[in-house]
């Protein structure tokens, strides 16, 4: 018998469909754009005290964490989703929203449905990512980076640093805020015939040219030690010395893009690995390709995943649960870095080397949620999450009892 169309049923899961999207969309904004921010502060902080004395710094430290955006924008996707995703899925079951969906005829697949459709497109932004603005990115920072470490010296001195700059080294105990007033000074530098010359000096004011090229040093109450043209030491006091340093411009990149293979487009991998010369090695281009596939690919199982562990935190707590996915997504990064580097060695040709542990880690995600289909939530990990959930609550209050004691 044909079955008569319905259109308010298709209306009722369209509704179903925008209210879990509507639920999943700022915590997914939230988690990326906290997990993101978090990760370039740690490093803009890193560069900001690596480019402390070089000129324009912050100019670079700009430059260089856009450059990274992308970088760390990939690596977070997968961690953001998932946690997106275990709220979401802990918040229906808190609130019996699942169980009412599940008596109202919906089943468990159709209700991920609209979770595992945002991780298919999560999987193509991620593909243009990994695949083609990441490999720019990388070698843009990697050009900015050379040009900020061969920038030179600013002309200012932080207080117990040291310039390095073109043979010359230089440091104080002590310097204000500009960097230009400084205490306790020692250089050590080539003279005019390419001798090394030491000075020291009481106090020191540092000014740098108009044109930027040059940075004059006033140096007081100090003494300046060098050698002759027969190789004896004179010594020289002085209350007052002034001296030039050249401000040398950055060096120019010294190579393409194309020297290394996280620098290359997907297709520009594959090209590369069907050219009878390529710049790296065959196997290590195949790697990486099938690497970025294999992450991307791997969004859309995510759902699959959270699914199980989000309905186990129900009757346990949520930690153990998020504690067990967190170590299966490192897991599955480090395997999947493990067997690059095995296909990069020749042991493992690249396919199965990248494809067993994506099939691996996605057959366990497939597994754990058409186990949960019949009694959601109840699986083996689930289990385990709920002992691992009991276990803690006893350590806590072993804790608590010893701490009452004291």
């Amino acid at each position: 018998m044909k079955k008569k169309f319905d259109a308010r049923r298709i209306t009722a899961l369209g509704l179903i469909d925008r209210y879990l999207l509507r639920l999943l969309g700022w915590p997914l904004a939230g988690c990326l754009g906290l997990t993101v921010v978090a990760l370039l502060l740690e490093r803009v902080l890193r560069l900001l005290d690596l480019l402390s004395q070089s000129a324009a710094r912050f100019d670079y430290v700009t430059q260089l964490a856009l450059n990274l955006l992308p970088h760390y924008l990939g690596l977070a996707l997968p961690v953001a989703f998932f946690v997106a995703l275990f709220i979401v899925i802990s918040k229906l079951s808190d609130g019996s929203e699942i169980d009412a969906l599940l008596a109202g005829g919906q089943s468990l697949e159709r209700i991920a449905a609209p979770f595992v459709c945002v991780g298919l497109a999560l999987s193509i932004f991620s593909i243009a990512v990994f695949g083609y603005v990441q490999p720019y990115s990388r070698y843009a920072y990697r050009a900015v980076m050379h040009a900020a470490v061969n920038a030179g010296w600013n002309g200012r001195l932080s207080g117990g640093a040291f310039i390095d700059d073109d043979g010359s080294l230089m440091t104080a105990d002590a310097a204000d805020l500009a960097g230009q007033s400084l205490t306790r000074v020692f250089i050590r530098r080539p003279d005019a015939a390419g001798h090394e010359e030491l000075i020291t000096a009481a106090s020191a004011t540092l000014q740098v040219s108009a044109d930027g090229k040059t940075v004059t040093m006033r140096l007081k109450s100090g003494r300046r030690i060098g050698s002759d043209a027969r190789g004896n030491y004179r010594s020289l006091a002085f209350d007052d010395l002034t001296t030039e340093a050249p401000l040398k411009a950055a060096a120019s990149l010294l190579r393409a893009r194309g020297g290394d293979e996280r620098e290359l487009t997907l297709g520009e991998l594959l090209h590369q690995a069907k050219s009878p010369n390529p710049v790296v090695p065959k196997a290590t281009l195949m790697a990486e390709f099938y690497g970025r596939i294999a992450r991307a690919a791997f969004l859309p199982f995510l759902p699959l995943l959270a699914f199980p562990l989000g309905l186990a935190a129900k009757r346990g707590n949520r930690a153990p649960g998020l504690l067990l996915a967190g170590v299966l997504l490192l897991a599955f990064q480090h395997s999947l870095l493990l067997g690059q580097s095995l296909a990069e060695s020749g042991r493992i040709a690249s396919l199965p080397a990248v494809g067993l542990p994506f099939l691996i880690f996605t057959g366990l995600a497939v597994w754990l949620f058409v186990g949960s289909r019949t009694r959601p939530g109840d699986t083996p990990i689930s289990r385990l999450v709920l002992a691992m959930s009991a276990q803690f609550r006893r350590a806590l209050k072993m804790f608590q009892r010893k701490e009452r004691a004291a």
